[in-house]
């Protein structure tokens, strides 16, 4: 019954209590019966692309007519490449090892009892989300392979697109013999929706909101229930005085690619440290960013330095609220240090605890960009942009958690389980 004849609250109420009924039976599958599941879900997706495509077509035309930025038509925009592209990372999930049941630690007490900590399904995920259209084959696939139901709610600007993917999906699930409520979408538009979905305590267990930081703060406080989140993603490169060392031109294509291989994304850098030893490597960076039309927002120093080496249109003098912006566009902050305690120091202070990068060939720096940068993720020598889920090996990611507890960096299908102790014994008493 749809959200019309119900009202928002018994609507999600049912959307709760059918997630939480399909995650009691989605505990009774093998893990070669959810990656069955899975490879389904993969051959309904490419056998329907015509379909996808053409709701995906209705988005796109009302995002442009809504006059929608365009680093998010970006995220929006699904093609048959798309489409091939989200069918295999549903299968590289379902190749993955099950992580329900794995054993994390185990031993034996001297009392011979034998003490496991094992991975088990989390049980009911709400996952709230923006544009992507590939968040929501995503978010299913990882929650089926971890064991977990999920009910799904996407951007409005999103709606045919997820409604025609949520479709697909949950067809091939009751082809499989399945409760097709395991994966759930959201059908209403209706922000209220999201209010009472995130009030649903003992029902749904956990919430992961996915994009801008207006949405993941709205989550936060409005939830009842735990929330794994990241509010923004304000990414740095650090160019070393030890990148010296580094062969030709390993600088330059790294802050480009950092910057410019897609700048709407949360792993794009948005702040460029220059160490003082490298003004050479500093100018030929910039000047690359600027070939692409990246304007630079520099601090005193830089403005000087590039004066002559980059045209005066792409180069505005940085102000303090730059160091900390999040930009998703082809800006760019700049700015030069004089040591590794400085770019350390403006990291943690600037950074959202997302992904920095350190380019240098001194293996000490390396060591304490490592140690002391406090983020999810530390690049070494190549860009932020492989801070990814995909490029991690995990088939498909769930989101870029910048939390400390439970799940940090990107989040595959094991960081969607907890874990129960499980002691044997043979009769012992206490």
């Amino acid at each position: 019954m749809s959200e019309t004849t119900m009202g928002i609250g018994a609507y999600c109420d049912g959307l709760a209590d059918r997630a939480v009924a399909a995650s009691r039976s989605l505990v009774r599958l093998s893990g070669a019966r959810r990656a069955a599941i899975l490879r389904a879900i993969a051959d309904g997706l490419e056998a329907s692309a015509s379909v996808l495509i053409a709701a995906n077509a209705k988005d796109l035309a009302a995002a442009e007519a809504n006059g929608l930025a365009d680093a998010m038509i970006d995220r929006l925009r699904l093609d048959a490449a798309g489409v091939k592209k989200m069918a295999n990372a549903v299968r590289q999930v379902a190749a993955q090892t099950d992580p329900v049941g794995g054993v994390i630690e185990g031993y034996v007490r001297p009392n011979g009892l034998r003490i496991e900590k094992r991975r088990v399904p989390i049980g009911a995920v709400l996952i709230i989300y923006e544009s992507r259209p590939n968040v929501t084959s995503d978010a299913a696939s990882l929650c089926i392979k971890s064991g977990n139901a999920t009910v799904l709610r996407g951007g409005k600007e999103s709606l045919h697109s997820n409604t025609a993917l949520a479709a697909v999906i949950r067809d091939a699930i009751e082809a499989e013999g399945v409760d097709p409520n395991i994966v759930q979408f959201v059908e209403t538009t209706d922000r209220a929706a999201v209010g009472a979905l995130l009030k649903q305590v003992g029902k749904i267990d956990v919430a992961i909101p996915r994009g801008g930081e207006s949405l993941i703060r709205a989550v936060v406080e409005q939830a009842h229930i735990p929330v794994i989140k990241h509010y923004t993603g304000n990414c740095h490169v650090y160019v070393d005085e030890g990148a010296c060392g580094l062969p030709a031109g390993q600088v330059r294509e790294v802050c480009v690619n950092a910057k410019t291989q897609r700048t709407g994304v949360c792993n794009a850098a948005e702040t460029v440290l220059f160490h003082g030893g490298v003004e050479g490597l500093a100018v030929e960076a910039c000047r690359a960013l600027a070939a692409e039309g990246v304007e630079l927002r520099c601090c005193g120093r830089t403005v000087k330095l590039l004066s002559g080496h980059v045209g005066d249109s792409q180069i505005k003098p940085a102000t303090e609220a730059d160091w900390g912006e999040e930009y998703l566009d082809m800006i760019c902050a700049v700015k030069m240090v004089d040591s590794i305690d400085d770019a350390i120091d403006h990291i943690n202070r600037y950074g959202s605890g997302h992904t920095d990068a350190i380019l240098s060939a001194d293996v000490a720096a390396i060591d304490r960009f490592i140690n002391e940068v406090d983020s999810a993720d530390v690049m070494v020598n190549c860009s932020t942009r492989f801070s990814d889920g995909g490029e991690y090996g995990l088939g498909a990611e769930i989101g870029i958690s910048t939390d400390k507890l439970h799940a940090r960096g990107p989040m595959g299908a094991a960081d969607l389980t907890t874990y129960k102790w499980v002691v044997t014994g043979s009769g012992q008493c206490r």
